[in-house]
């Protein structure tokens, strides 16, 4: 059960972060079935998100060092869902793609994800639904950087 906040970012935040936190988790559950990690998944969307991202483009997005993220990155390339690539324009610069597989898991989980998602939405009110939907702008400036 949800708490009441009182308005002020603090309660609100303290209201929205177990909620968010169990939509996450349940968003990610299913993604093992798929022969992948929730975290690897989340690379796989990043690469997908921008073609050629090197390692280190990969690792500062993710917060992670790029030592850390190179053995995800090399499981996830034995398992033939993404490649290195070398640049045709820079021969030192490598960067990151997908494979057909790798493109085909991650529209698999993605809408696995989408209609769990879909589900639940449908399990509320129109009047909720609608709340829901207002608050989506809002909710997405919270991940906005700082200005």
């Amino acid at each position: 059960m949800i708490r009441e906040a009182t308005g002020s970012p603090l309660d609100i935040a303290v209201a929205l972060r177990p909620v968010i936190l169990r939509l996450a988790r349940n968003l990610r559950r299913d993604t093992e079935s798929f022969g992948v990690t929730a975290h690897q998944a989340t690379l796989l969307a990043q690469v997908s998100s921008r073609p050629g991202l090197s390692l280190r483009e990969l690792a500062d997005t993710e917060g992670i060092s790029p030592p850390s993220l190179s053995g995800h990155v090399d499981r996830l390339e034995a398992a033939g869902l993404l490649q290195r690539v070398r640049s045709t324009k820079d021969r030192r610069r490598v960067g990151l793609e997908l494979t057909p597989d790798g493109r085909a898991i991650l529209r698999r989980i993605r809408a696995r994800r989408t209609t769990w998602l879909a589900d639940r939405l449908d399990r509320l009110s129109a009047e909720d639904r609608e709340l829901v939907e207002r608050a989506l702008p809002a909710l997405d400036a919270l991940l906005e950087p700082r200005p």
